[in-house]
Order: C-alpha cells, then sequence, then structure tokens
C-alpha cells in the first residue's frame, strides 16, 4: 500500500466562498471512488448560496473529514484526492445518522441494484424504481446525480393521512434551506422597519419609449429595471447612510455602489422556484445602456443557470421588484445581512391622482406604483429613510438626456 502523504486536500477556492454560515449537504461520490479533475463531488449549503465543489485533481477520494449535516468553515479541509494506488481510510459512520458518511458502502436494494444509503433515501423520497435509473458512478453504481437527472414532479417524501385528507410532504432544497436560514438570522438579529412612498412611474415609461428601439439595435432589452437601479443609485451617492453594512462594533459605509438584483429561478433540483440577488458592481459609474446590459446578462445567466459565485457576491444594497408577480406592496421585506436597507417595487398601475395644474387641483391618470424601503433599525432611522426615497423618486423624474451618460 501507498502512503497519502501526495494526497491533495479538497477545500473551496477563497473567491468562491460566499456566506458566513455553512453545512455540508451531500458528497456526490463515495471514499474509493475515481474521480476526474473539475468533477463535482461535493454540495455546502451557506446562508447565502449553496456552493458546489469539484475536485482539485483526478484520481481517488481517499477521505472524508466532514459528513453530511455537520456544520463547517468555509476554509475547512472537507476531504482528500489521491493517485489510484493511496492507501484509502476507513470512512466514519455514525450508526444513529440518518444518512451517514458519504463514504459508506453501497448496499443491495431490494430491486438488486446496489446503492448507497444517501442514494437510496433519495430515490424512495422522488418515488423513483433504481431500475430505470442509468448509473454513472464506480462499476455502473446509481448516483445521486443520476437520480437529480431522472427527477420526478414533484419530490415526495412521503404521503401522511389525517382524517380524510392526504398531506404531501415535499424535502427541502438545499436552495430553500439556505434562503430559509438567511432570511431566519436577518429577522431575528435585525429590527426592519419599512417606510412607503407612491412614485410617478409617466416619465420613465416615456423615455423607454424613446429608447427602447436603439437599444435593441445594440443587442440591448430595456426594462424598467435599469430605471430602479439608476435611481437608487442616485439615491445611494446621496445618501451614503443607507449604502453601508452593520456591524457589531461599527457600520461601514461602502465607497462603492454594488446593486443586487433579488431574482427567482428555477430550482435545478426540483422542489420549485428559489431566490438568487446577482449584483451589478459600480453602478454610480455606468450609464442607462451600461446598466441594461448588466441587466440582461444576469437575466440571461440566471436562466440558464450560469450564474457564477462571483456573480452573487459584494453587494452593498439590494432591490425586491415584487411588482413584476403582481404584488402592489410587500412589507417587510428582509433585509440581506449584513446590509442596511432593501428597496421593494410593487406593480405599476394607472391610477387616478389630483395634481396641482395652472393653480387648480386636478385629476389626471397617471402610472403609480408603492415603493418601500425597509431599513435595519439598528444602522438607520425613518427621517434618513424618507430622504433616501425622495432622492429615490425624484431620480425616476429627472432622466438623463438620450444619449446622455449616468453622470
Amino acid at each position: 500500500k501507498k502512503d497519502n502523504q501526495d494526497a491533495v486536500d479538497i477545500t473551496i477556492p477563497s473567491d468562491q466562498r460566499e456566506g458566513n454560515q455553512a453545512t455540508v449537504h451531500r458528497w456526490l461520490k463515495a471514499v474509493g471512488d475515481t474521480v476526474l479533475k473539475n468533477e463535482p463531488i461535493l454540495e455546502i449549503n451557506t446562508d447565502k448560496v449553496t456552493l458546489e465543489v469539484v475536485a482539485p485533481v483526478a484520481g481517488v477520494l481517499t477521505e472524508i473529514l466532514k459528513t453530511p449535516k455537520s456544520a463547517c468553515e468555509l476554509s475547512d479541509v472537507f476531504g482528500r484526492i489521491a493517485g489510484a494506488n493511496a492507501e484509502v481510510a476507513a470512512p466514519k459512520v455514525d450508526a444513529n445518522s440518518e444518512i451517514g458518511s458519504a463514504g459508506v458502502l453501497a448496499t443491495a436494494s431490494a430491486t438488486g441494484v446496489r446503492l448507497s444509503p444517501a442514494v437510496r433515501k433519495l430515490t424512495t423520497a422522488r418515488g423513483i424504481d433504481p431500475v430505470t435509473i442509468a448509473g454513472t458512478g464506480l462499476d455502473g453504481r446509481v448516483t445521486a446525480r443520476d437520480v437529480e437527472r431522472t427527477g420526478s414532479s414533484p419530490a415526495k417524501s412521503a404521503v401522511t393521512q389525517v382524517g380524510s385528507q392526504a398531506d404531501v410532504l415535499v424535502p427541502h432544497t438545499p436552495m430553500r434551506r439556505a434562503i430559509a436560514a438567511a432570511m431566519t438570522q436577518s429577522v431575528t438579529v435585525a429590527p426592519h422597519v419599512t417606510s412607503v412612498f407612491e412614485c410617478d412611474f409617466d416619465a420613465v415609461f416615456a423615455h423607454r419609449v424613446r429608447l427602447k428601439e436603439s437599444f435593441a439595435k445594440q443587442g440591448v432589452k430595456l426594462t424598467v429595471t435599469p430605471y430602479l437601479i439608476r435611481a437608487a443609485a442616485l439615491a445611494l451617492v446621496a445618501v451614503p447612510e443607507v449604502n453601508a453594512s452593520w456591524h457589531e462594533d461599527h457600520v461601514a459605509l461602502h465607497s462603492h455602489v454594488n446593486i443586487g438584483i433579488a431574482t427567482a429561478v428555477e430550482n435545478a433540483q426540483g422542489g420549485g422556484a428559489g431566490l438568487v440577488v446577482p449584483v451589478i458592481k459600480n453602478v454610480n459609474n455606468l450609464d442607462l445602456i451600461s446598466i441594461a446590459r448588466e441587466v440582461q446578462r444576469y437575466a440571461d445567466a440566471g436562466r440558464t443557470g450560469k450564474l457564477a459565485s462571483s456573480d452573487l457576491t459584494g453587494g452593498t444594497f439590494t432591490i425586491s421588484n415584487h411588482g413584476m408577480g403582481g404584488s402592489l406592496l410587500a412589507s417587510p421585506i428582509v433585509i440581506l445581512q449584513p446590509q442596511a436597507a432593501i428597496l421593494g417595487v410593487g406593480k405599476v398601475e394607472r391610477r387616478v391622482v389630483v395634481v396641482q395644474q395652472n393653480g387648480r387641483e386636478v385629476m389626471e391618470v397617471r402610472s403609480r406604483g408603492y415603493v418601500t424601503l425597509t431599513i435595519d433599525h439598528r444602522a438607520l432611522d425613518g427621517f434618513t429613510a424618507n430622504r433616501f426615497l425622495t432622492i429615490f423618486s425624484e431620480g425616476l423624474q429627472n432622466l438623463p438626456p438620450i444619449e446622455g451618460s449616468f453622470a
């Protein structure tokens, strides 16, 4: 037997470490399995995203140091890979664990197909006959990834009977667990307070009509979202207290304006939609068409599942355009910690309003929508929130010349 002195640690690259709290979700390979370089072998849940860890080298998975469901640091060593003749460490299995280590040996199911405990549980939960799955693992073994590709709609772990009604139990996806942990942590530590303004969008819609065709000729789709981002950036520059992050011993006022856009995406692992927040960097230095290009790029990447970890990091402020789904008002919208605030934009409708015209009050039909700013009351107060929303509202009215820049 060869010793493991040439073993390579399995870690998360520093530029991909996003989040503060982390838990090992599952291993996609077992101890003793051969792996290819850059092949996904491990999934980590953080309070922000689900990270897929790939093999740094080709070889044999010789050790698993962090088992499923165990808490971890993003800088930890999760396991080791060595050459084909490396000594394989026997995995430690918790007899009381529901899944145990991913390195546990596969056993034959009732159908005769060899399955690991994790895979057996997954096929049972999804109601899938393992005989119908073409295995891609070692010696044709069915892996968790094979089950995920087969899928079922919806994923069902059990049906319980309560009286005459049957309840379907849907397992939590890694994305849903990460969202739940982040939202719970935010509302637990931060007192949320919301200010509400009603904004006029007539100028935005007229400006968009004038620019839409010229943007399209340059391959850019112009939606309302870039206008929201631009107005928010103007307000963040004018009221820097909102472009901030709360920490126990200080508030960090950021010199850069990086705005995240909360975006619903279909969960690639099944179980419905999830939420990601791609971040547009240094928005205060971008003109309208540059912002629109970034919005389009992220929308395309989100639909195809090609958002990189770097696309989801570095945000200093977040916008939730929940009105796209028909919502008029949402309050409070949970803040993405440690940011100090989050902007919510409701559905824009044609409404009758009273305006001043030549010294008289007259009724007009205009495009109006409710806009909210939910703040972390530890860092901000209502006066500051209202000042931000006032400048944001003005930014929707005072638009740049058709050929002008952001500035």
